[in-house]
């Protein structure tokens, strides 16, 4: 088996001077936009205000500026603008596999199937008691809740405990693995993904900026508590920091 030496990649080049001067020209377009919604004071002017800031965001959002923004700052774009020359990999050459003879290969795929079947499986009376445990788990329970237990002591409860004992292991001889991919998938379903840093940064950054606007709306613009709560800019920074909330 014969492998190539990988060789280190060849960077990528940009060009830095389209970048920088396509930044300054959407920040110059931003700024712009900042100081005419600063103008747009008073609650008749809300809607064109609301309209300015979405532009604002658009522009800060926008592919290329992301791009040109990350490549001034000497980071890889993340959306390919700006790129003079792709970077080069390296190529490694994948190790030959030997091919197994056809008739051993026959021979061990019998073997293990074979073997599968034999260790899989219920038996039919095994069939029977997985059907009947079902029925009695669900009758039993219904008995106890009568007699005023709780969901909690029913599920403790040793004849319970002890039927579902053996459900679960008749079910985990028909489909070996069963019971783990339930307690993986109810674990799963518990895990919350954790903010990156990243986002950390831009939760830090917005519980400020929904300060800052409430604040904004309270004294230069005169809106009461309520119209301050029904603002719809509000009502969506709101619902962004929730979002993070949840996941931190």
């Amino acid at each position: 088996m014969k492998l190539l030496k990988a060789t280190e990649a060849s960077g990528a080049e940009y060009d830095s001077a389209a970048a920088e001067a396509y930044q300054k020209e959407v920040e110059t377009r931003i700024a712009k936009l900042e100081t005419e919604s600063n103008q747009l004071t008073g609650k008749d002017n809300k809607k064109e205000r609301s309209a300015k800031g979405k532009e604002i965001a658009e522009l800060k959002n926008e592919h290329k500026y992301v791009d040109a923004c990350k490549i001034v700052k000497g980071l890889e774009p993340k959306f390919g603008h700006f790129v003079t020359k792709a970077a080069v990999l390296p190529q490694i050459e994948k190790p030959e596999t030997v091919q197994e003879a056809p008739e051993q290969k026959a021979r061990k795929d019998n073997k293990k199937e074979k073997k599968e079947k034999e260790s899989a499986g219920l038996s039919p009376d095994e069939l029977k008691e997985l059907e009947s445990l079902k029925q009695q788990i669900i009758e039993e329970k219904a008995i106890l809740k009568e007699q005023g237990m709780s969901g909690g002591q029913i599920n403790k409860n040793e004849k319970i405990v002890s039927m579902v004992t053996r459900l679960n292991e008749l079910k985990e001889k028909q489909d070996p693995g069963s019971s783990k991919k339930d307690k993986d998938a109810k674990k799963d379903a518990k895990k919350k993904t954790p903010l990156s840093a990243e986002e950390q940064k831009e939760y830090a950054q917005l519980q400020g900026d929904i300060e800052v606007y409430k604040a904004k709306l309270r004294t230069e613009f005169g809106y009461s508590n309520k119209e301050i709560k029904a603002d719809p800019d509000l009502k969506e920074m709101e619902a962004r920091l929730a979002a993070f909330e949840k996941r931190s």
